[in-house]
């Protein structure tokens, strides 16, 4: 089993200003899932979650963020129902008491109206979002100032993809990169982290729904983005392409979950499109497509094909979350199922869960609102526990009885997560 450290990074200016435990970014400091508490997660009892506070908010896919005692969420202004007003809300992680709100018009051309999918980026006192439409905005985290912005829809003519923009704005030293899809070279953009100003584009491709990710390859940082039409390994601060591996979609670019890395290899698995391994060159930045391997469709799959759920790397195996729901574990090096388990989840079309690393064992938040401490292993599912902690609601998805699609965050010993009418804090019991 390997047991080398991930090749995924965090940014070296943000892991420099920020506590170990705060999630001041989508998955958290280093975007893995991975739980930075000071003890693990115990065994809680099985039934309802205890809270420590909930506060009311509006609609939206967007996970919770947190830094410095404050949480960061967007939504839709339920006030203004008959129209989209998007906001970024900023909340005291202490009692929900909100610091601020900052609003603004954004009417959708986009499917599922139900409001912005991207977690804000926190980032040495500003607060960076993008919401369905595209209207990036840099804040001031203190009180909500706009330091700068942009319309990214009308600045770079996009090509909007069917459900909007989703990738969570990216930090990398002084800049923001961020998934845009636009005309002429626009499909990655990184702009200036102080004045906004474009430093960068790159990419003739259409956008994703992914949000990129930083790996380490020899001497140099690379950002790989997993865009419509490729899997690419860029230069951060310049936009230069090292690599690109093709992954062209048979119907349309559905590419929601986070690619996933762990030493050589990186991951991806698409709901269409089935799942790629690549292999990463750890002296220079080159990368080779190990294996691709896509089933008949949606319903009859081959390895993994994953919605909005990320998968993990784990040792020699993948886990990851099917279609329909179907909690799967592959052979690393093949595609293989190794097993299948039924009861994580409830079997449904996009059924979803949210999967966090925490030491050797993994903190699960499925999609109807269910925390779930378990093992995964080769030899299966061990689930450990399982409490009730938000009620599933019916905006983002109409049908089932509803449910939750945002991720997680884990911060200070306590989990954060939301619905379309509340954000919600609970403790996590944590060994000593």
């Amino acid at each position: 089993m390997r047991n080398a450290p991930l090749t995924i990074l965090a940014t070296a200016s943000l892991a420099s200003v920020l506590l170990a435990d705060d999630w001041p970014q989508w998955r958290g400091p280093n975007r893995d899932a991975v739980l930075h508490e000071q003890g693990r997660v115990k065994e809680f009892s099985n039934g309802l979650m205890p809270r420590r506070w909930s506060v009311p908010i509006g609609s939206g896919y967007s996970g919770p963020t947190v830094a410095k005692g404050r949480v960061f969420v967007t939504d839709l202004d339920p006030a203004e129902s008959s129209t989209q007003v998007e906001r970024v809300l900023c909340v005291s992680a202490e009692d929900g008491t909100m610091i601020w709100s900052h609003s603004y018009p954004a009417p959708y051309s986009v499917g599922y109206k139900a409001g912005p999918r991207a977690s804000v980026t926190v980032h040495d006192g500003k607060a960076i979002s993008v919401g369905a439409m595209g209207h990036l905005k840099c804040l001031d985290a203190d009180n909500g100032e706009v330091l700068w912005e942009h319309d990214l829809q009308r600045e770079y003519d996009i090509e909007m993809p069917n459900w909007g923009i989703t990738s969570a704005p990216l930090v990398y030293r002084d800049l923001v990169i961020q998934i845009v899809g636009g005309s002429d070279n626009a499909c990655v953009v990184a702009f200036d982290l102080e004045s906004g100003r474009e430093r960068w584009r790159s990419l003739d491709e259409r956008a994703g729904y992914s949000a990129p990710i930083l790996v380490r390859q020899g001497d140099n940082d690379v950002v790989v983005c997993w865009t419509g039409d490729s899997v690419s390994g860029l230069d951060p601060g310049s936009g230069e392409v090292h690599w690109s591996i093709a992954m062209k979609p048979r119907n349309m670019p559905i590419g929601v979950a986070t690619p996933t890395v762990q030493d050589e290899y990186l991951f991806v698995s698409s709901f269409y499109d089935g799942s790629m391994l690549i292999r990463l060159n750890l002296q220079e930045p080159k990368a080779e497509k190990v294996w691709h391997r896509r089933g008949v469709d949606e319903k009859n799959t081959d390895a993994l094909h994953c919605m909005i759920s990320s998968p993990l790397i784990k040792g020699d195996y993948i886990y990851g979350v099917d279609s329909y729901g179907e909690l799967r574990c592959l052979d690393l090096q093949t595609g293989d199922r190794v097993w299948e388990d039924l009861t994580a989840v409830p079997r449904a079309r996009w059924a979803t869960i949210h999967i966090m690393r925490d030491g050797k064992r993994e903190l699960m938040l499925n999609d109807q609102g269910q925390l779930i401490l378990a093992t995964l292993t080769p030899q299966g599912y061990r689930e450990h526990c399982r409490a009730d902690l938000i009620k599933p609601t019916l905006v983002q998805l109409r049908r089932r009885d509803g449910v939750t699609w945002a991720h997680p965050a884990v911060a200070n010993g306590y989990i954060y997560v939301r619905s379309d009418a509340e954000l919600v804090c609970a403790p996590l019991p944590l060994e000593n």
